[in-house]
């Protein structure tokens, strides 16, 4: 019998903390592969930090990341990168005087893969870009940018992707094509989602489970079925 896969992403003890200020306070979490786990709560406890020390911008003070099995600990951003993680930023971080083609194959470099199937992939997952491969990224609407920044994350061809925010000032039918675009890289099997977000309906659509922190602390988790009104009452509702 062969053993279960390791998960895609797991965190143990993860401390940090800047100037001093402790920040994230022994963080653990799980990513099972081919799932989407959803990191909730409000603003300024922790959860882009998290993202942060996982991609390598943060350097945390104490605790372990593994992708897969394989420690992170010690590699640089671009080297994370390669192995297999892809980040979509609070804010999007796209390049505004670049088309969007030319945002997406920047993206290819990662892996120095010649474009063809990949790029036709999120074309297919991401229609609306198909249209304007031509224009400058900088003159998107916010949703279109935000979809421009998860197409060129999957350029990677990632294990684990890293969503922070990306509902964030989106139009509501935006949201919805972002959210069925997500539940469909889940249905492929090939990319696991771990998702900092604080709407609720959306965590609540397209997660499998869910953690929640609260001052740089996880203090409740489980299947997406158990975030109950309690849970929301107390740690998310503003």
């Amino acid at each position: 019998m062969s053993a279960a896969p390791p998960p895609a992403l797991s965190i143990t003890g993860l401390h940090a903390a800047y100037d001093g200020s402790q920040i994230l306070r022994n963080i653990s979490l799980t990513l099972p592969p081919r799932q989407v786990v959803a990191l909730m709560g409000r603003n300024g406890v922790g959860k882009t930090t998290t993202l942060k020390c996982i991609m390598g911008l943060v350097k945390p003070t104490a605790g372990s990341i593994q992708l897969a099995g394989r420690p992170l600990n010690g590699l640089r951003p671009d080297e994370r990168a390669r192995g297999g993680i892809g980040y979509v930023p609070q804010g999007r971080d796209i390049f505004p005087n670049l088309t969007v083609a030319e945002n997406l194959e920047l993206s290819l470099v990662v892996h120095g893969r010649a474009a063809g199937s990949e790029m036709a992939r999120v074309l297919e997952l991401f229609p609306v870009l198909k249209e304007m491969l031509k224009r400058k990224g900088g003159v998107l609407s916010g949703g279109q940018q935000q979809q421009l920044a998860i197409a060129r994350a999957l350029l990677t061809n990632p294990q684990v992707l890293l969503l922070d925010e990306p509902t964030e000032g989106i139009q509501p039918n935006i949201i919805d094509q972002i959210g069925d675009t997500l539940v469909k890289i889940r249905a492929e099997g090939k990319v696991s989602i771990l998702l900092v977000e604080q709407y609720l309906d959306f965590c609540l659509e397209v997660a499998d489970s869910f953690y929640v922190m609260d001052r740089g602390a996880i203090v409740a988790g489980g299947p997406i079925a158990q975030l109950n009104d309690t849970i929301v009452k107390q740690y998310l509702t503003v």
